[in-house]
């Protein structure tokens, strides 16, 4: 076989390692890394087309290695990695129900109606929110945000809800949520329903005016990636048209991407198609800090750099999640919408605050949860646990955790008063929202549904094991559950010579990275570490081939993990080290970083 290529910059030259990457043997050999994970490297043919691409578009060798897992051509590749809005941007026509949800939107903005928004408690519900109340507010009209409280009234409308505000508005607009809400919305006499969501739909929608989502069973599911917010989107976009030929001037939609974005990230959306051109050019709005309410949020958050993908889903959603999962739930939406720099900074304070008590609480759920899900098993199709007293605010995050650990589909649910209330998180290629939808519709979930990824579920205590049973059993139908714990796969092999400031560069023209659209990771083969413990749990290295170059590395939360004590005090001892790389900027200096995920020892 022919040697792999050792990535050294814009060139590859051959060096001796013989079957890295190839089928026959894990990628440097490392079957069982100090993760427990097998090293996979890319395919035999994906060598050979980014060589090709290499050579015909004079791009770098790493990029094309990532523009051709994405299914780019040498043709493609251009447009690829300056992704056009105009090019990508869906007729929202093309949606079911658009033209009247467009239609009754207007004119209740022309009539000067009551209009009010309920909303669903998490990022993507606030921003979908915060799209319409920034949208009505600059055409001088203002509504009433209504988002439910999660431990009083749960997920999606309620019945005293509607009928409360069917009583006192013409218009009732629910975003991210009313899909499957058929008796609430029938509740809202008196009052028009507009519904813009993305959860999977029933065989039946409820008595709505309009139901727009790309996740109807009559869909053809082309934009099934959208989020809610982006559906919202999609919807001014029509509703601008429309007052464009009346001669009327809508407000700037561009200017509201930065809220597209951070509902796509922080609703783990497929970054793909139109969703990849949202994110990208929400990016840069965002980086312009013209939102108040964003820009306070990421000065509580200390983020010193221009906005990526992770500080949207990492430090930016959490907080705005905060409110609705311990706090007031219309905390985020408010904060989303304000244009008072005031009330932006309380309210960012708040939230950041909130946020560091949700953190406390989903320790303490995440270990009880954890130890039950151990005792019951980890090597079947579904994890899952439940107990009194979790605050159902967490179960969601630590349904992600439970995920992440054994790479497997995993529920979290909180009970009290014979009542569990649970969010589900799914793995790549399991269907977990059609799955808890059939188990609500055979009786043994007293409510259920959500998307592919993510699901919420209310159950009666007396038919918890039998509905997580009758669940796995579905998601095993899926092949839930085949495999132990996922393979790492890797982009391909660098020298710490070739980690340099353009080589990241031109990698991140290829993103954003997120949710089906992973950032390249590397290895770096048998190299020489040196590190130190930061706090309790971080780890931060650097490390050397013995050619000259250093490269500085980060492990976040290494010592929840094998990789913490391997890698502290290395001594001689050499590894193998796999990660994604980052610029990290300090003190005016930017500097290329490994963001360490895994580790093998060599020889």
């Amino acid at each position: 076989m022919r040697p792999l290529a050792l990535r050294t910059g814009l060139e590859t030259q051959p060096v001796a390692v013989q079957d890295i990457g190839m089928n026959e043997r894990a990628f440097l050999n490392v079957e069982a890394s100090l993760t427990g994970r097998r090293w996979v490297g890319p395919e035999p043919e994906t060598v050979r087309l980014s060589e090709a691409m290499a050579q015909t578009t004079r791009l770098p060798l790493a990029l094309c290695e990532v523009l051709v897992t994405r299914g780019v051509t040498p043709d493609t590749a251009s447009a690829y990695l300056a992704p056009a809005l105009r090019d990508l941007l869906p007729d929202p026509m093309g949606l079911r129900d658009m033209e009247p949800a467009a239609q009754r939107f207007i004119t209740a903005l022309t009539r000067r109606e009551r209009i009010a928004i309920f909303a669903d408690y998490d990022v993507d519900g606030g921003s979908s929110a915060a799209l319409l109340l920034v949208w009505l507010r600059e055409m001088g009209h203002r509504a009433t945000l209504y988002i439910p409280d999660r431990i009083d009234e749960g997920y999606g409308p309620n019945v005293p809800a509607m009928q409360a505000l069917a009583a006192a508005h013409d218009l009732i607009i629910c975003v991210d949520c009313g899909t499957l809400s058929h008796e609430p919305i029938a509740a809202a006499q008196g009052a028009d329903v507009i519904v813009l969501d993305h959860h999977l739909g029933g065989e039946t929608l409820p008595k709505a005016l309009a139901v727009v989502n790309p996740n109807r069973q009559d869909e053809d599911g082309s934009l099934a990636h959208l989020c809610a917010a982006s559906v919202v989107f999609l919807m001014l976009v029509d509703v601008n048209r429309r007052l464009r030929l009346d001669g009327i001037k809508g407000p700037d939609l561009m200017g509201l991407l930065d809220l597209v974005a951070l509902a796509t990230v922080a609703d783990v959306a497929p970054l793909i198609g139109v969703n990849r051109a949202f994110v990208r050019q929400g990016l840069k709005v965002m980086a312009r800090r013209d939102r108040v309410g964003l820009r306070a949020l990421a000065d509580v958050a200390r983020m010193d750099q221009a906005p990526t993908p992770y500080a949207l889903g990492f430090l930016l959603g959490p907080r705005v999640n905060a409110g609705g999962r311990i706090g007031q739930a219309d905390l985020g939406a408010r904060l989303l919408a304000t244009a008072d720099e005031a009330e932006a900074q309380a309210l960012a304070q708040r939230l950041d605050e909130l946020n560091s008590e949700r953190r406390d609480i989903e320790a303490a759920v995440r270990a009880a949860a954890l130890a039950q899900a151990e005792e019951r098993g980890l090597d079947g199709p579904l994890v899952w646990a439940a107990g009194k007293g979790w605050h159902p605010g967490v179960v969601g995050i630590v349904a992600a955790r439970l995920k992440e650990a054994t790479n497997r589909p995993a529920v979290v649910i909180g009970l009290e008063d014979g009542i569990g209330k649970g969010s589900a998180r799914s793995v790549t290629g399991v269907d977990l929202g059609a799955a808890v939808q059939r188990v609500a519709s055979e009786g043994l979930l007293l409510k259920g549904g959500g998307h592919k990824m993510a699901a919420g579920l209310t159950v009666a205590e007396d038919h918890l094991e039998a509905a997580m049973a009758r669940l796995g059993e579905l998601l095993a139908r899926q092949g839930a559950g085949l495999g132990g714990p996922a393979d790492l796969r890797l982009t391909g092999l660098l020298a710490p010579g070739a980690a340099s400031l353009d080589l990241v560069e031109n990698l991140e023209s290829a993103g954003p990275y997120g949710a089906s659209s992973p950032a390249p990771r590397f290895a770096f083969a048998d190299v020489a570490v040196q590190s130190r413990r930061i706090g309790d749990q971080h780890l931060r290295l650097s490390f050397t081939d013995g050619m000259g170059a250093k490269i500085e590395a980060i492990a976040f939360g290494a010592f929840d993990s094998p990789l913490g004590p391997a890698l502290d005090n290395p001594g001689h001892q050499r590894f193998h080290l796999a990660g994604k790389l980052e610029l990290n900027s300090y003190g005016g200096r930017t500097k290329v970083q490994l963001r360490l995920e895994d580790a093998a020892r060599a020889g």
